[in-house]
């Protein structure tokens, strides 16, 4: 007998562009909502690392990545339906513009394809800087443009007093407005080259978010938005998060694997980290920065992307932990390094003015450039076999970096889905280093070969 679908009421906020102010829209609207007492999941449509940590910061929860390009549609629907609370709701924060998809001609894995994919009802946040009329001709195009959820508007920076006027113009597009935000330069949150600043860097992030949450109650229509979210289509119960032929060690203790997380080292994907505990991994958490040893007693190592760039001096100023790190690396510990973790193996690593020593794994040094070098979707194919994969496997990942390597790897071919390939990726039979970030989701067979390699070594 099949399971019963459940109610799941969720939104999902989408935008006119990037720039739009979807990010600050969703963590105001999940902060009154959390003030409110309702149980909360939030997720991010793509695979973006720092909008979620805002939703983290707002929740205290993980906030989870949806993307159609990395997985299938069914899956997207089983990690809401395993993340929304029962009697909650789900909120959704859109990528880029609500049609901007993998390419520039296709809405494939936009915010637009998530919401039809998973029965999501959409509201897109607008900013109406210059604007008047033409902003209901523009909500009219999208809303006709295509088969979508897209339902209503929210109006984002403008002031109680011109949000009447908004409200007329979003109107005559057909759509339903849900209110306005206005401006509060208060809570302002400063951008860098990879988009905003990650929320941990943010001393005052909790009266910035309460500000916001101020300014959502008196100016979003939120029993209007829970309203709409309760529309949205039942889902079905979630299938299991690993399939049954993904198996982990058959050990009798938990795997430990050293996760470097602080705020050089902070991008990973939390369905990534739910997939190795599932196969039997302990994430011990260290920090690069201010710890001068690895934990005690561990079996793996895994450095995720971030800003090491930004922190070259108190990463050069631990000698300790480089020499430990390069010693334990060199000498077969399991090590999946990614994007700001793969830097951070270099012999130095230079913000392209000063170079620093690093751990020195990696030949050559990483140089911080002024423009963005490989950007966007990857499918990753193994040339030859190593910790993660036989040659021929393969896995989605997504690479966003201003950095350069004297020596990027050639372990695996990277393809973007316009058919551009590069080789990238150094590839041992205990170590993955390279500028992508992957995602396990796509393959977990690569996660549980991380994870069985590291169960053969003795704790340390």
């Amino acid at each position: 007998m099949t399971a019963a679908r459940r109610p799941a009421p969720r939104l999902l906020l989408g935008g006119t562009g990037s720039g739009c102010g979807k990010t600050t829209v969703s963590s105001a609207l999940l902060y009154a909502l959390k003030r409110r007492g309702v149980p909360l999941g939030a997720f991010k449509c793509g695979p973006d690392y720092i909008d979620p940590m805002f939703h983290t910061a707002v929740l205290g929860l993980p906030s989870r990545n949806l993307d159609l390009f990395f997985t299938d549609a069914a899956d997207c629907r089983a990690q809401l339906a395993r993340h929304i609370p029962v009697g909650g709701v789900g909120v959704i924060e859109g990528v880029m513009g609500f049609y901007d998809g993998v390419s520039g001609d296709t809405d494939t894995a936009s915010a637009a394809h998530l919401a039809r994919a998973t029965g999501t009802p959409a509201v897109v946040v607008v900013r109406p800087q210059g604007q008047s009329l033409t902003l209901a001709a523009v909500l009219a195009g999208l809303k006709g443009f295509a088969p979508n959820t897209l339902a209503g508007v929210i109006v984002n920076g403008v002031s109680a007093g011109m949000y009447p006027f908004y409200k007329g113009i979003v109107e005559q597009s057909g759509l339903q407005a849900y209110g306005f935000l206005p401006p509060v330069p208060e809570a302002a949150i400063p951008d860098r080259h990879l988009g905003l600043v990650t929320a941990g860097e943010i001393q005052d992030l909790q009266r910035k978010l309460s500000l916001l949450a101020d300014a959502a109650e008196q100016g979003l229509d939120v029993d209007g938005l829970l309203d709409l979210a309760g529309t949205a289509s039942p889902l079905e119960p979630p299938a299991p998060l690993l399939p049954a032929d993904v198996q982990g060690p058959d050990a009798a203790r938990p795997v430990r694997i050293a996760l470097a997380r602080d705020p050089a080292f902070c991008f990973y994907y939390a369905q990534n980290l739910d997939i190795l505990r599932a196969l039997g991994a302990e994430l011990v958490e260290f920090s690069p920065l201010a710890d001068a040893h690895l934990p005690d007693n561990i079996q793996g190592l895994y450095l995720g992307g971030g800003y090491p760039e930004l922190h070259l001096k108190a990463l050069a100023a631990n000698r300790s932990l480089r020499a430990e790190i390069h010693d334990r690396v060199q000498g077969g510990l399991p090590t999946l390094a990614e994007c700001g973790g793969f830097l951070y193996l270099h012999e130095r690593l230079s913000d392209g003015q000063e170079s620093y020593p690093m751990a020195g794994v990696i030949p050559g040094e990483g140089t911080l450039t002024g423009r963005l070098q490989n950007f966007g979707y990857v499918t990753l194919t193994a040339r030859r076999g190593g910790l993660l994969g036989p040659a021929g496997a393969s896995i989605r990942a997504h690479e966003f970096h201003y950095a350069r390597s004297d020596d990027p790897g050639d372990g695996f071919t990277a393809q973007k889905p316009n058919g551009r390939s590069w080789p990238c990726v150094h590839v041992r039979d205990t170590l993955y280093a390279g500028y992508p970030h992957l995602y396990f989701g796509s393959n977990p067979q690569f996660a549980a070969r991380f994870v069985r390699k590291c169960s053969e070594v003795n704790r340390i």
